[in-house]
């Protein structure tokens, strides 16, 4: 069932959105070299502790982290961990926290050091299939209309649109229907009305869209162990169109 968010729920929302922002803001600012995702762990912990507000996914179905932070060809859902990031490395930060009740939800790649420009075209692809898909959260529409969005824009560009993960609702729950693949042909699925809240968020792997689960029962990791990418927004739908929660 879907829930559709009072004004009063958004504005808690809003707040929940904003420390998510902000946070990721904190982890882009320490991204380099020779830091740890463990360390960026902690200077999550620390921003959204200080917010007033609890990390979402700590203790998440078990997860150990703070925050997801997948590096290279890791897709989504990676354990902090003491290894260091070199140059020349892309890292996935995905940072839920929860306040008032409600949750914010939101994810990008970030480069460490140079990169490939191979790597940086998938990032920008990446970043671009998610903004079309945000375009396309219009009241009337349909929800495949966003998948489609997201899938023609990355597909255009030669990359894989990973299918067995995909985004989602949100709101008092961190996750809550619908679901919402980043593939699928356009105008089929719940038709979007004002006050749904959604969690839209592209994966997309430079090679094919197939994926792997470490032993970890965690991390995912590309199948052909190309890199990956991903970018996330928490969103509601207004009769004005999408608001980003999650961008400050």
């Amino acid at each position: 069932m879907i829930i559709l968010k009072s004004e009063r729920e958004i504005k808690y929302m809003r707040d929940a959105g904003r420390i998510v922002a902000e946070t990721l803001q904190e982890v882009k600012k320490a991204v380099r070299p020779e830091i740890t995702t463990l360390q960026l762990d902690q200077i999550a912990e620390d921003y959204i502790k200080n917010c007033g507000a609890i990390p979402t996914f700590k203790g998440y179905h078990g997860f150990p982290g703070n925050i997801c932070a997948s590096v290279n060809e890791q897709v989504v859902h990676g354990i902090p961990s003491v290894k260091k990031l070199k140059n020349g490395d892309t890292v996935s930060i995905d940072i839920g926290a929860v306040i008032n009740g409600y949750h914010g939800d939101a994810a990008l790649t970030l480069p460490v050091g140079e990169i490939d420009i191979e790597v940086r075209n998938l990032l920008n692809v990446t970043q671009e299939s998610l903004d079309k898909g945000i375009e396309k959260a219009i009241a009337g529409n349909r929800l495949s209309d966003i998948s489609h969005a997201v899938q023609t824009h990355a597909e255009k560009h030669g990359y894989g649109v990973v299918r067995d993960y995909v985004g989602h609702g949100i709101g008092r729950n961190m996750h809550e229907d619908p679901q919402i693949p980043n593939y699928g042909i356009p105008g089929h699925g719940p038709r979007l009305k004002p006050g749904m809240t959604l969690a839209i968020e592209p994966m997309i792997n430079m090679g094919t869209h197939a994926v792997n689960v470490l032993n970890d029962g965690w991390t995912v990791v590309t199948a052909d162990g190309k890199p990956s990418a991903h970018f996330e927004h928490t969103i509601a739908i207004t009769p004005d169109g999408p608001e980003i929660l999650t961008r400050l």
